[in-house]
């Protein structure tokens, strides 16, 4: 993967925590991430830095999301796709 498209991941990663952040009122912690003292701005630092924050800030996402919500969606055979998908 080229470092244009690990910034714009990373970005995009960000984007989804604010999202996310707005809209359940919930603030998502990332300490770990923090710590890593990089941002998608941060074009001067190197790719394996930017890698690590992806796969830090996209898992405490992750665990966020899975310790204050039910992981488990049930899908009813009945229940057409195309509510599925807008649900």
């Amino acid at each position: 993967m080229q470092k244009e498209e690990l910034l714009h991941l990373h970005m995009l990663l960000v984007h989804v925590k604010k999202y996310y952040e707005s809209i359940t009122g919930e603030e998502i912690n990332t300490e770990h991430y923090t710590a890593l003292n990089i941002s998608p701005v941060h074009i001067h630092k190197n790719k394996i830095s930017h890698k690590r924050a992806i796969l830090t800030l996209g898992n405490e996402i992750v665990q966020h999301i899975r310790t204050h919500h039910n992981p488990l969606i049930k899908y009813h055979p009945e229940v057409p796709p195309e509510k599925i998908a807008t649900e």
